[in-house]
């Protein structure tokens, strides 16, 4: 007969924990303004390089693959794996690279906020003491995908779960925007985030073996979007 111990009951009742952690912080309901923003989208579809479902589709697999999406994977999965060995010094020079690396005034923008706005959040409603060393490391320099993997370190939630949760929050959210600018209707949307499902996952696995020396991006196009958004007569975006 199989019992149950102490110990595996303590384990199951910590992931169970994680998973809530995670699952809340990742929700499109967690206030960080995500909605507010398009990363370039917007500017995509003005111009005409994004229509419908086929070439949205297009759009974001090369942002996840090749451009923003690869960048900030690899940038939670670096400050995580610091914030959880304490390595302060590391974390500082990973915090600072993320907001360098962002090529628009409006992404950093959306970076940042986002960035503040969870950090903000997740301690009020999740006090932890090793998350005040960490951030404080942090010198108040807020890349989203830096602070997630950071609160999530913090609260032992594991890297290759944060990571895939992550990288779905962003794609959903660019989804979310294109759906609105095209527009188009929720089943297409559905249908979006399943045939995106391949590129999160390539993505997350390519995150998780990189260095900060992987980092690079070569979506140019997404890039002189999220520039010339800024210049944009009308818009619903903030980026």
């Amino acid at each position: 007969m199989l019992t149950t111990t102490n110990s595996d009951a303590a384990a199951r009742s910590a992931e169970q924990a994680a998973l809530y952690r995670l699952m809340t912080w990742l929700s499109p309901a967690f206030p960080v303004g995500a909605f507010s923003y398009s990363s370039g989208i917007e500017w995509a579809v003005e111009a005409g390089d994004v229509i419908d479902a086929a070439t949205l589709r297009d759009w974001l697999a090369a942002m996840l693959g090749h451009g923003s999406g690869f960048c900030d994977a690899v940038l939670l999965a670096q400050a995580h794996r610091a914030a959880s060995g304490h390595d302060h010094a590391a974390l500082r020079d990973i915090a600072e690279l993320a907001c360098a690396l962002v090529p628009s005034r409006e992404r950093h923008l959306e970076a940042t906020a986002q960035g503040r706005a969870f950090v903000e959040i997740a301690r009020a409603a999740w006090p932890c003491d090793p998350l005040d060393g960490a951030l404080a490391a942090c010198a108040g320099l807020t890349a989203y995908p830096v602070v997630v993997g950071v609160v999530s370190a913090a609260h032992r939630v594991p890297l290759a779960a944060t990571l895939h949760g992550f990288l779905h929050a962003v794609v959903s959210n660019w989804i979310s925007a294109g759906s609105r600018l095209i527009p188009l209707g929720q089943t297409d949307s559905q249908r979006l985030i399943a045939a995106l499902e391949p590129d999160v996952i390539a993505t997350g696995a390519r995150a998780l073996i990189a260095s900060l020396d992987d980092l690079g991006s070569a979506t140019f196009r997404a890039d002189l979007a999220g520039m010339r958004h800024e210049a944009q007569y009308t818009r619903l975006f903030r980026s």
